[in-house]
């Protein structure tokens, strides 16, 4: 293999500007975790723990190995709606006993736990990642039900996670639950639906309708113990496999049931037992990517950072050198590498991503996006050259490469080169996105001064004066507009990816994920369809 250099100047005017814009857009990350990571709120924290439960984080620690990570996902779900950061649940991947689990806690402390339109998406996002990578799924669970007052939001797709539970079960992926606290309603099925249920004594109740809603609907008088208390649960209906004396021994308990799974992994091992780390500094990634995003940078400067011992088998590095592309290892796993070195995609661009991605689907090897692009080139002369069917084959390529692929957006994502990189519509095993990167149909200014251009037309057409006073304003507006929607805070609040990281822990990042793909087989496409040439 051959090992990257670097021409990186920690000490440039360029390199100092790039880092400071980083760090800025890094403390505006760790302000909305705080925010997702308090919960409730110090009054609703208190109580919880005055009555002698722990946080959803403080069970998932308990639950996972000491000393090994947790990869949290979505955590700033619903930034900038009108329900807390967090979306009231947390969700992640952990090592319990050994095994890669996908883990959901609810969060009482917020709403009791209700699930909001995005706690739904998150917890359906967690289970999409559970079927497609084949982690277990452990359910940490105390929750009020539906937030009531958008149940018109949640109650038909909320249908899908109990779905998911047993699809889940149905492809021989092992599901726990805990219960913590209430479980009710709809919230009753997710226990219900599990493979292993593990309830605690004078703590869980589980039931479609509590005392109140019984007596409304059929005039009896009963008690939460009676109707659905942990004792009767695990004596009386069945449905408690296990009954635990506390919070912490119902954890012990949902580590025995992990322990006893026998599981074992479908994909290779990695190619490297010892992998050599980058044989450059991660903390200078903050000052590679550009603070304008309309400055191109070497991404090789980001792989040698990221890839084992900087290593680097570059694919067609003399043809359409706007993409680069190559092989390499990450934490000893093999890794092809697609990633934006100029903002544009050109037609021997596309040509060189699809020949790669078939290579990559030959060889059985996981693909790495890493994305920094404006999108495929405009113009008479790209037109008549065919940008339109080589971008497609490139699509095409990505839509049908059956090898896992993952994508971290560096910078920019615009117009179909998030789509030609394996952007969220196109289903990568995970996404992340750097605090800096930004992702919209294509960049504020040149929206504004499409819809100004089309206006100027309309306006020709009728025969009428054109205020350019209102054009300006108009501009303006819809610059400022597309500049809050496209960050990154905004889009992962919407859960369009999996999380905003810190570029520094991106080969950590990659290395869990790589990892937890290797559960599940992991096999290249047998064919393509028809590639218009």
């Amino acid at each position: 293999m051959t090992t990257l250099g670097s021409a990186v100047d920690p000490s440039a005017a360029s390199y100092l500007a790039n880092r400071a814009a980083l760090l800025e857009r890094l403390t505006e990350l760790d302000a909305a975790l705080d925010q997702a990571r308090a919960g409730g709120g110090d009054k609703y924290v208190t109580r919880h723990h005055a009555r002698g439960k722990l946080l959803p984080r403080e069970r998932i620690e308990l639950l996972v190995d000491a000393d090994s990570p947790f990869l949290e996902l979505s955590p700033v779900a619903a930034y900038g709606s009108d329900f807390p950061v967090g979306a009231s649940v947390v969700t992640g991947i952990g090592v319990v006993e050994g095994v890669e689990c996908l883990i959901v806690a609810n969060d009482p402390t917020v709403r009791g736990g209700a699930v909001n339109p995005w706690s739904l998406a998150k917890t359906r996002r967690a289970g999409e990642i559970a079927l497609a990578n084949r982690l277990p799924m452990v359910n940490l669970v105390e929750s009020a039900g539906a937030d009531l007052p958008t149940q018109a939001e949640i109650f038909i797709p909320g249908g899908r996670v109990f779905r998911d539970l047993t699809r889940l079960s149905a492809a021989g992926i092992p599901t726990v639950s805990v219960v913590f606290g209430n479980a009710t309603a709809g919230g009753a099925y997710v226990p219900g639906m599990s493979d292993h249920v593990i309830m605690i004594r004078d703590r869980s109740q589980v039931y479609l309708a509590g005392p109140p809603l019984v007596k409304m609907a059929t005039g009896e008088v009963t008690d939460d113990e009676s109707l659905g208390g942990a004792a009767m649960h695990a004596g009386t209906s069945g449905l408690a496999d296990y009954l635990a004396a506390d919070e912490r021994d119902g954890i012990r308990l949902a580590r025995q049931c992990v322990r006893r799974l026998n599981w074992r992994k479908q994909g290779p091992s990695p190619r490297t037992a010892v992998p050599q780390p980058p044989k450059y500094d991660p903390e200078e990634l903050l000052g590679i990517t550009s603070a304008d995003l309309k400055v191109p940078f070497d991404p090789r400067e980001v792989l040698a950072r990221i890839l084992d011992g900087s290593d680097f088998d570059e694919f067609k590095p003399a043809y359409g050198d706007a993409l680069v592309t190559g092989w390499g290892e990450v934490h000893g796993y093999p890794v092809g590498v697609l990633a934006n070195a100029r903002g544009v995609l050109f037609s021997a661009e596309a040509q060189k991503a699809a020949q790669f991605i078939q290579l990559a689907n030959a060889s059985d090897t996981p693909l790495i996006f890493l994305q920094n692009t404006t999108g495929y080139m405009v113009g008479t002369e790209y037109e008549q050259r065919g940008i339109i069917k080589h971008g497609a084959l490139m699509i095409n390529a990505v839509s049908n490469s059956t090898v896992p692929h993952l994508t971290v957006n560096l910078g920019a994502s615009y117009g179909a080169g998030n789509y030609g990189m394996c952007g969220r519509a196109y289903e990568p095993r995970f996404l992340f996105t750097w605090p800096n990167a930004k992702s919209a149909v294509m960049g504020p200014a040149q929206l504004a001064g499409v819809l100004s251009i089309v206006a100027r037309q309309a306006a020709a057409s009728r025969g009428r004066d054109y205020d350019e006073d209102s054009d300006a304003a108009m501009r303006m507006m819809v610059e400022q507009q597309i500049e809050s929607q496209s960050g990154a805070l905004f889009l992962s609040g919407r859960l369009y990816d999996d999380g905003v990281i810190d570029p520094r822990d991106t080969r950590t990042v990659l290395g869990l994920c790589l990892s937890a793909i290797h559960n599940g087989p992991v096999k290249g496409a047998d064919g393509f369809g028809v590639f218009r040439m």
